[in-house]
């Protein structure tokens, strides 16, 4: 099972990647060492803004490959729920879907939060 998220970051900005294992992602996102994103590294995550389920790797690579194209605004409505990736994606999604996983986006923004020293 693979994971497809994206974080609001310092300054507002999104990031979107994919992860096997969200917690352990999370933590080098949050740690801004080597394995960090360089992106990240620059700019902090503040939260999970969104973390959609994938029925695979491949699946997850196409979803993250798409919504990067998206401009900023689109991202932040997909962020907020206000429209899900099939219906922006549709025709390049080859009959993927993705389940929004809203129980661990809490979980693990609470995560975040203590790894930021926010608890």
């Amino acid at each position: 099972m693979y994971f497809v998220y994206m974080l609001r970051c310092r300054g507002g900005s999104l990031y979107t990647g994919i992860a096997a294992d969200m917690e352990k992602r999370l933590r080098q996102h949050a740690s801004g060492g080597a394995a960090c994103a360089k992106y990240t590294r620059a700019h902090p995550p503040e939260a999970i803004a969104a973390l959609w389920q994938a029925e695979d790797h491949a699946a997850a690579a196409r979803l993250e490959a798409f919504i990067k194209t998206l401009p900023p605004e689109k991202k932040r409505r997909l962020a907020a729920g206000e429209t899900a990736p099939e219906a922006l994606f549709a025709d390049r999604l080859d009959g993927c879907s993705y389940l929004r996983r809203e129980e661990e986006e809490l979980r693990l923004n609470a995560l975040l939060d203590a790894l930021r020293g926010k608890e």
